[in-house]
């Protein structure tokens, strides 16, 4: 088997096209998770939905040791395929698949001792509620082993970039999981909504990690149900995940970890604040994330082979554009906020506008480490950029500690995460500088510099909209309408190169063509 990157140009249109498909998906998985979210909050009330989220994020931090394999998993499928061996590629699959099962047995031993004394004996829960929220914490446990082991199947899809079943998947999950809501809310049965709820969402789950397991079994030569160990691979496999162990540590407190800080100094009620902002950012994330679905295998594939000048033109791009997609639509709302969320919720918890705009605000600086991250998991060569970046990002945890130990606004946390979110790109940039010459001065010319030019251009006359108009619904329909222009005009006049612009101005005119006919 011997597999192609292809010229280029091709590459683009494969991840244009790959990219909208999973575009269709994230637009459709936006707006369900708009409505769902102040569907839950308004049938569990803030308590229980502060409860659901600080529970399922202490489940999370089990991913601990699995987020690092699955990103050992993900990026030696895909650099195998890159090489096209397929007899390594079956080897590198079935002791992945090992690796997770016995991984699933571990972590449920781990979650059902330290992680029941610990949800009983240490988590800011109300007495009447702790039933409920153990029973959140079994089916988020279950959840997560069914996520664990299918993590080799779901790598596979990806790194055939077979987007369209990825898309239809998620797709299907997003309506699963609206039924849920739906039925919560208006079933004519007393229960316990916190637990039926956290059982449905189970179910669901296990639906689709099942349908993702079929559906590679019959398409893909080497995934097949066996269980076998090949120590060649344990030991390179191992390896990566060990010092990547140190990053999904670092990644866990800032998220996770600094999630139950926020429950043990202030309570359930923040947890919901922080909840409401983390749906905000990934209902808006997720169009990024699709982008980056559909890039990543081919930065990948192209170091496989050695195609260095592509590899560096993805990653530059992929970073820009990355960028742009996020900026585009998280403008609008750090201008309006608070009308946003009051048009959406109606009524929610303190700090909620602050938390939305912190986060978003996080997420425009991280995006730019994305491209970055996979060229250096590409490498292999990953101890001493673990050890560095990964020590620097674990200190969001400890400052954080401290901001709200020293009775600090629970907004600390996010200037925290912000801060350390800008000193990791540029340890990002001084490691691939060393091991793949990536020219530093270039990246920030190319890169930092023109997304900073294109968003200081596009903010400023949806600021003087936003400070100079009364509040109401006048301003709020201006100051969208010039984030969207002013945005789209940057873009494409400031941050998009003539070749690029060239590409945009094509794919919109064949677009038209087959609309019109």
């Amino acid at each position: 088997m011997n597999i192609e990157l292809g010229p280029p140009h091709e590459n683009s249109k494969r991840i244009a096209k790959n990219a909208l498909l999973l575009y269709v998906r994230m637009l459709f998985g936006m707006l369900v998770s708009l409505y769902t979210s102040r569907v839950v909050l308004a049938v569990l009330g803030v308590e229980d939905y502060g409860i659901y989220n600080v529970v399922g994020g202490f489940v999370a931090m089990f991913s601990l040791i699995s987020n690092s394999l699955s990103a050992s998993t993900g990026r030696f499928l895909t650099f195998e395929l890159g090489k096209g061996d397929m007899h390594r590629l079956k080897q590198v699959f079935a002791t992945s698949l090992t690796i997770h099962a016995l991984l699933s047995f571990a972590i449920l031993i781990l979650a059902e001792t330290i992680g029941i004394w610990f949800l009983n004996e240490k988590m800011t829960i109300p007495a009447e509620r702790l039933y409920a929220a153990n029973w959140v914490f079994q089916a988020s446990v279950f959840a997560f082993m069914m996520g664990l082991f299918s993590v080799p199947y779901n790598a596979s899809i990806v790194s055939h970039e077979k987007m369209s079943v990825f898309a239809y998947l998620g797709i299907l999950d997003i309506a699963l999981r609206l039924f849920i809501v739906l039925f919560i809310a208006y079933s004519p049965w007393l229960f316990d909504k916190l637990i039926v709820y956290g059982l449905l969402l189970v179910g669901v789950s296990l639906i689709i990690q099942l349908s993702n397991m079929l559906y590679c079994s019959r398409h893909f030569q080497e995934c097949k149900l066996q269980f076998t160990f090949h120590s060649d691979y344990w030991k390179e496999m191992s390896s990566f995940a060990g010092w990547n162990f140190i990053g999904c540590t670092a990644g866990l407190l800032k998220d996770q970890g600094v999630n139950l800080l926020l429950n043990l100094f202030m309570g359930p009620i923040v947890n919901a604040a922080r909840g409401i902002a983390l749906s905000v950012n990934t209902a808006v994330g997720g169009f990024v994330g699709s982008f980056m679905v559909a890039l990543n295998p081919q930065i990948t594939k192209s170091y496989a082979v050695g195609d260095y000048s592509y590899m560096m033109s993805l990653v530059e791009r992929g970073s820009r554009f990355s960028f742009y997609i996020l900026f585009m639509l998280t403008l609008p709302i750090l201008f309006e906020t608070e009308l946003i969320l009051t048009l959406w919720l109606n009524d929610f918890p303190p700090h909620t506008v602050n938390f939305v705009r912190l986060m978003l605000l996080l997420s425009l600086s991280d995006i730019l480490s994305n491209t970055l991250i996979t060229l250096q998991s590409a490498t292999g060569k990953i101890r001493n950029y673990q050890i560095a970046v990964g020590g620097v990002l674990m200190l969001n945890f400890p400052v954080s500690y401290l901001c709200l130990k020293m009775d600090c606004l629970p907004e600390s946390v996010f200037v925290v995460a912000l801060f350390v979110s800008v000193l990791c790109l540029m340890l990002r940039l001084l490691f691939l500088r060393r091991m793949v010459q990536l020219s530093v001065k270039q990246y920030l010319y190319n890169v930092c510099l023109n997304v900073l030019s294109v968003s200081l251009i596009a903010a400023f006359i949806p600021a003087l909209a936003y400070f100079q108009m009364e509040e109401g619904w006048e301003r709020f329909l201006s100051t969208i309408f010039f984030c969207i222009v002013c945005s789209s005009l940057s873009i494409y006049f400031v941050g998009c190169s003539f070749s690029e612009r060239k590409f945009i101005t094509d794919r919109v005119r064949m677009m038209k063509k087959r609309i019109i006919g």
